[in-house]
């Protein structure tokens, strides 16, 4: 008589403590033996399956003793064969199709038949209402697992990409990956730029080195679902509710969001192999309207649509334009090397009284976060003791907990505002010493160049054929201040100090505001 047997491991403990599937095939063997059954086929579910793939396992064999008129099914206990009445209902209906089929429960001490007596019924039946029990209370202590691991801010499940788990089981936590957190981080900075498409930006992240976790492309819906996630700026998004989370960032709550207003936009950015420099960055001084750019024996023209009866007609070459630009880069930089050594003297200074207005900040928000906790700590107390409603209870803990979130998110910020505060003031002293050479690097792309450009100007109009800009506001400080330096420093050349200081140029400093720099896109070409 032929048989099949059926084994199942459902997690590491009942594995380690004897229950491992080759003991469990052992004593089926033996079984087997004793009883004279020839053995068909082995199915065998090990611990780390999925629930679908149990599903699946399950289903087969059913299938496989159906189809190849198998009369005996062998397990080792009930609860090794099924733990759902869904299970035990198939089990049953295939034993009552046929007088001489049969399950045999080993440890059970248990053969089920078409014609089992209504005490062995009940026997299985009771076995397997234990056997759900089990499951639901193990599902039920799984969830709360988890919960409360998204409460103390870590992930409770394998990570986004870019992320792994470190640590002992169930004590896992989330670091970012060395090789995979630069490229994640790189993809938003690409994006950010908004000169690039989802589906550009596939294509550069695969020729950058980026996979998924089985070595391929990263598609376009999951790239979005990667711009779209909060866990890369330090958040965890759990059952719809949003937490603090302890992970270390990958991108910054200001590039995320940027990211954010992009995606959200109507017009999503169109990659272009043929993009004009200045497409959509300048407008006509008269009327407002975007200057419109076309080809001409391989330049590039640009003039104005006539906008709401626009009186100008000049058709202006691009090159001619650059020209200008660059006469406005020379304008902000800084010429000598005394001069950018100064500045930077001057930052330090100025960094030593951000540190301070920082220090005496954080210790206010540390303040309030232990207040709400002591009042959590009283509420938890008023509840246990029978004090409170369960309704106020909930409405006071959600009151409290967003309070200890805003701070939270305060202090975040304030790590993050300490650490770029002397990191601005040297991003905008390399960009205006460097402008010109980086603008002119042959190896720059259209798109750095536009990223550029960005940075430095807040508008750009076109007067007839000259050039009309405007500074963003950081850069707009070293455009009023350098030249009245350069000179300053041309006169003082020969003297061994310089006792200038940036508040006896303007009246206060040069860095104390505080509107970012971000570099982001220039680095796909390393200069």
């Amino acid at each position: 008589m032929n048989a099949v047997l059926f084994a199942r491991v459902s997690s590491k403990e009942q594995e380690e403590s004897g229950y491992s599937l080759p003991a469990q095939e052992k004593l089926l063997k033996e079984y087997s033996e004793r009883k004279s059954f020839s053995i068909a086929k082995i199915f065998s579910i090990s611990e780390s399956a999925t629930g679908k793939k149990q599903r699946e396992t399950f289903n087969e064999m059913i299938e496989y003793v159906t189809k190849g008129n198998i009369k005996h099914i062998i397990c080792e206990k009930a609860d090794r064969l099924t733990r759902n009445f869904k299970d035990m209902v198939m089990i049953d209906d295939w034993l009552g199709k046929d007088a001489e089929r049969q399950v045999h429960l080993v440890k059970d001490s248990l053969v089920l038949h078409q014609n089992s007596r209504s005490q062995e019924k009940l026997n299985w039946g009771i076995r397997v209402l234990f056997a759900k029990n089990y499951v639901d209370n193990l599902a039920e202590e799984v969830k709360k697992g988890k919960r409360e691991k998204v409460a103390q801010g870590w992930y409770p499940t394998r990570p986004p990409l870019g992320y792994i788990s470190v640590g002992e089981r169930s004590h896992r936590i989330c670091v970012p990956d060395e090789h995979k957190a630069p490229l994640i981080r790189k993809m938003f900075e690409w994006y950010a730029t908004g000169n690039y498409s989802l589906k550009k930006v596939v294509e550069m992240m695969y020729e950058t080195g980026l996979r998924t976790i089985h070595n391929t492309k990263v598609q376009k819906s999951r790239l979005h679902q990667i711009l779209s996630d909060p866990f890369y700026c330090g958040k965890i998004v759990w059952k719809g509710e949003e937490y603090q989370g302890k992970q270390e960032k990958i991108v910054s709550e200001e590039l995320f969001q940027q990211v954010q207003a992009i995606l959200k936009q109507k017009t999503t950015p169109h990659y272009r192999k043929h993009l004009s420099l200045f497409k959509g960055l300048i407008r006509c001084s008269e009327c407002g309207g975007l200057i419109t750019w076309e080809t001409h024996k391989g330049h590039w023209y640009g003039h104005c649509n006539h906008y709401r009866n626009c009186s100008k007609k000049e058709y202006v070459r691009q090159e001619k334009l650059e020209e200008q630009l660059l006469n406005q880069f020379v304008a902000i930089a800084p010429k000598s090397d005394r001069l950018v050594k100064w500045i930077q003297e001057a930052l330090k200074e100025s960094h030593a009284d951000e540190i301070t207005f920082n220090t005496q900040a954080r210790d206010e928000l540390n303040r309030r976060y232990e207040h709400a906790q002591k009042r959590l700590e009283v509420l938890y107390d008023d509840k246990i003791d029978g004090k409170i409603t369960t309704e106020f209870y909930e409405a006071k803990f959600k009151q409290y907990s967003a309070e200890q979130k805003a701070v939270l998110k305060s202090l975040n910020d304030h790590d993050d505002a300490k650490s770029k505060y002397y990191e601005l003031g040297v991003n905008v002293l390399e960009l205006a010493h460097r402008a010109k050479e980086i603008y002119e690097h042959p190896k720059m792309l259209v798109e750095q160049r536009r990223t550029l450009l960005n940075h430095i100007f807040s508008n750009l109009r076109l007067n007839g054929d000259r050039l009309e800009v405007s500074y963003t506001p950081v850069v707009e400080v070293l455009a009023q201040l350098t030249p009245a330096l350069n000179k300053t420093f041309e006169l003082q050349k020969s003297t061994a100090n310089t006792t200038l200081t940036l508040q006896s140029m303007n009246g206060s400093s040069v860095w104390c505001r505080r509107e970012d720099l971000n570099l982001q896109g220039l680095a796909p070409t390393r200069l």
